[in-house]
């Protein structure tokens, strides 16, 4: 019961890390366009960032049974992925690189889950067909979209910025930019809506992987009568995880996360309310779309993605590439380096006897 605390205790950190890591995804954009001040946009996007999260369980799904064998997960397990998911969100926020938390939790996972099974490698779902024919696994539902989205947030942000611009070529700056600064804070809105739809349900799945696994390997079996709802003999995402999670990354969001604000909002790409908008609109479709099929997105990867998009639209040079080549080594190297982290922290605890 104690080492589920601390996974709980780690699991909610995680979240509020996510919240203040990620409150750029939602808001760079809208503050970098003076659309709304700081302070207002993160409580707009904290608001909207709480109502996603509670709007399904797929992506948890995902995250809790369709990536590793949960016969090899024990608490540790859970323990060291979340704390090598910490420790890069903490990492890259201090350097002020916008990378993905999904992706640190999934290589975590997967490092903690090989350290477990002593290096077996069959304990990564890498690609699974069920009888429906629906498909899950890594490759399918992590490596894919890693690649894909990213390429369609780049190539949506600079359409749709084209259309905006054909669209609005006899109109004045002046209208253009009164129109899009309305129409912004419904974009950011839905921003942090997709945001909250997808990235709180990765923590909701971890939690629940917790309580299934204390379950069905007996260790909650001494439970006193009052904590009975911790048992989950089948993999479900109670309500009470959910809320819990959604509560956590707004507190989170609430937080701010400037370094990282600074860097989507300001150095990428010199933007007006209408980039803003088409990047932000770009990125929430492409999210929630994915938050519907269950597949656990970098929303990271997408909205970076989408303002550069909408940057190289306005004029390739608009968009600060060396800058860019930051932030993507950062993407390249973060399930690599979180799985290497996931893995050792578990032979450590191992060897604790843990």
């Amino acid at each position: 019961m104690t080492l589920f605390l601390l996974v709980l205790l780690a699991a909610l950190v995680f979240e509020y890390i996510n919240g203040f890591h990620d409150t750029a995804n939602a808001i760079a954009t809208v503050v970098s366009t003076k659309v709304l001040s700081p302070r207002w946009a993160i409580t707009w996007a904290a608001g909207f960032n709480l109502l996603g999260a509670l709007t399904g369980t797929a992506v948890a799904t995902t995250i809790g049974k369709g990536l590793v064998d949960t016969q090899y997960v024990t608490m540790a397990t859970v323990l060291g992925a979340l704390i090598s998911a910490i420790i890069w969100g903490l990492v890259t926020w201090w350097l002020g690189l916008p990378s993905s938390s999904s992706h640190a939790l999934v290589g975590g996972l997967c490092g903690a889950a090989l350290g477990t099974a002593d290096g077996n490698w069959n304990v990564l779902h890498w690609s699974i067909t069920s009888a429906a024919g629906a498909h899950s696994g890594l490759w399918p539902k992590i490596v894919m979209p890693m690649v894909l989205s990213p390429l369609l947030g780049f190539v949506g942000g600079a359409l749709l910025m084209f259309i905006l611009t054909v669209i609005l070529r006899k109109i004045t700056p002046r209208v253009v930019n009164l129109i899009f600064g309305k129409a912004q804070l419904l974009s950011a809105g839905f921003m942090g809506f997709s945001h909250g739809s997808n990235d709180a349900q990765k923590t909701m799945g971890i939690i629940a992987l917790a309580l299934f696994t204390g379950t069905t390997s007996g260790a909650f079996k001494d439970l006193p009568a009052w904590a009975g709802f911790l048992r989950t003999p089948e993999f479900t995402v109670p309500y009470w995880v959910m809320l819990t999670c959604a509560l956590t990354m707004a507190a989170g969001t609430a937080a701010g996360g400037w370094r990282i604000i600074r860097t989507m909002g300001h150095k990428m790409v010199k933007m007006q309310p209408v980039h803003g908008f088409a990047a932000e609109t770009t990125a929430a479709v492409i999210i929630h779309t994915a938050s519907t099929y269950g597949v656990p997105v970098s929303t990271t990867h997408v909205i970076a993605t989408s303002i550069m998009g909408v940057g190289a639209m306005k004029r390739f040079s608009a968009v600060k590439w060396g800058l860019v080549g930051r932030i993507v080594w950062a993407w390249v190297l973060t399930l690599p380096l979180t799985g290497l982290l996931g893995y050792g922290i578990v032979r450590l605890l191992h060897s604790f006897g843990i």
